[in-house]
C-alpha cells in the first residue's frame, strides 16, 4: 500500500497512475482546492476512477487529525507526499497558504508517518531551495540557505524538518528537488500552458526578463520513475548521519523562455503575440540540475527532449480542450 498526497494534482496523478499500472494499491488524498480550476483536478481524479487498487479520501492537510487517520487505516509502506501550495509569484501575496500548507501540512505528515512508524517518507521539495546561488550546475551540497520567495523558504524548511524527523524518531525521508516539471494533464500557472493556450487563442503572452531566463525543464514521465524507483529504497542512518537524503530531479539541459516559446510555436504551428515583462521579484536567472547523485543511486537520470515533452504536451492540450472548452477556459 502506498499513500500519494496532492494525487489530484499534476505530478500526484502521474506517480498514482504509474503506482496502479505497476499493480501497487494507492490511496490518493487531496484537497481539491481552487489555486486553478478544481475542474482539472477533477478530470484527473476521474481518469484514474475505476483502476484496480485506487482509493481517493478527499481532505485537508491542515487538518492534522485527518492525516493521522488516513496513514493510521492505510499502513503504508511508503507515503508519497507531494501535496503543497505551489507557485512562486502567488505566494507574494497569499503568504498564509504557504505556512498552512507546506509549513503546518508538511508536519502533520510527519506526525502521522512517525506514529504510524512508516518506512518511508518520499517528498516534494523544490529545486527553488537554490535561491540566489549563482554556481552552476546546482548540486545538493550547494547553499540553500539564500531563498528569494517565501515559497522556496518553505520548501527549504520541509527539508531541515524531515531531517530533524529522521535524527529523532528514525524516519527514512527522501526528499526531490524539482527542476520545472511539465507535461500532459500539467498545471495551468506555468509558462509552457500559458504560452500554449494563448499561441492557440491568438491572445498575447507575457515574456519576463527578455525571455532570456533558463529553466531546466524535466519532462513528468522522468520525474514518476525517479520516485518509483525511490520507493522501496528508503536510506539507511550510516554513523551520525540520519536516514536522510535529497536529490535534484531535472532535465540537466536548461533552455531559455525564448527557446521554450519558439517551439511551442512550431508545435501549434502559429506565432505568438508577446508583451515584455520585467524579470518579477522571486524568479531566479537560471534553473541547472546536477543529477549525478540520482544516477548514481538509483541508475537513473531524466532525458527526454524538451521537443518531444512538448509535443505530448500540446498533443493533449488539444484533446483536453477540445473534449472540454469550458474546463479549458476555466
Amino acid at each position: 500500500m502506498i499513500v500519494v498526497t496532492g494525487a489530484a494534482g499534476f505530478v500526484g496523478y502521474h506517480v498514482s497512475r504509474r503506482l496502479l499500472e505497476l499493480g501497487e494499491e494507492v490511496v490518493g488524498f487531496d484537497n481539491l482546492n481552487a489555486y486553478y480550476t478544481p475542474r482539472l483536478k477533477r478530470d484527473r481524479l476521474a481518469a484514474l476512477a475505476g483502476l484496480p487498487g485506487w482509493r481517493f479520501v478527499e481532505g485537508d492537510l491542515v487538518d492534522g487529525g485527518n492525516v493521522a487517520a488516513l496513514v493510521a487505516d492505510a499502513v503504508p509502506r511508503c507515503v508519497v507526499h507531494l501535496a503543497a501550495q505551489a507557485g512562486v509569484r502567488w505566494s507574494l501575496d497569499h503568504p498564509a497558504a504557504y505556512v498552512e500548507s507546506n509549513l503546518v501540512g508538511f508536519a502533520h505528515v510527519l506526525e502521522a508517518c512517525r506514529h504510524a512508524a512508516t518506512p518511508h517518507l518520499v517528498y516534494a521539495s523544490s529545486s527553488s531551495v537554490y535561491g540566489a546561488n549563482t554556481k552552476t550546475p546546482f548540486s545538493e551540497l550547494d547553499r540553500t540557505d539564500r531563498p528569494v520567495s517565501l515559497y522556496a523558504a518553505t520548501k527549504k524548511a520541509n527539508e531541515a524538518m524531515a531531517h530533524a524527523y529522521s535524527h529523532l524518531f528514525g524516519l527514512p525521508c527522501t526528499g526531490l528537488r524539482f527542476f520545472t516539471v511539465y507535461g500532459p494533464w500539467g498545471r495551468p500557472d506555468m509558462a509552457y500552458w500559458k504560452f500554449t493556450e494563448s499561441i492557440l487563442a491568438g491572445t498575447p503572452i507575457e515574456v519576463y526578463g527578455g525571455g532570456t531566463l533558463r529553466r531546466d525543464f524535466t519532462y513528468v514521465d522522468d520525474v514518476v520513475e525517479s520516485i518509483v524507483r525511490m520507493v522501496d529504497q528508503p536510506p539507511v542512518a550510516a554513523d551520525d548521519a540520519a536516514a536522510c537524503r535529497v536529490y535534484n530531479v531535472g532535465n540537466h539541459t536548461p533552455v531559455t523562455v525564448a527557446v521554450l516559446l519558439a517551439t511551442l510555436e512550431r508545435l501549434c504551428g502559429r506565432r505568438a503575440v508577446t508583451v515584455m515583462k520585467p524579470r518579477p521579484p522571486g524568479d531566479v536567472e537560471a534553473t541547472f540540475a546536477d543529477v549525478s547523485a540520482l544516477a548514481r543511486d538509483f541508475g537513473f537520470e531524466p532525458a527526454t527532449p524538451l521537443q518531444v515533452g512538448l509535443s505530448r504536451f500540446v498533443e493533449w492540450y488539444r484533446g483536453w480542450r477540445e473534449a472540454s472548452p469550458v474546463k479549458a477556459a476555466a
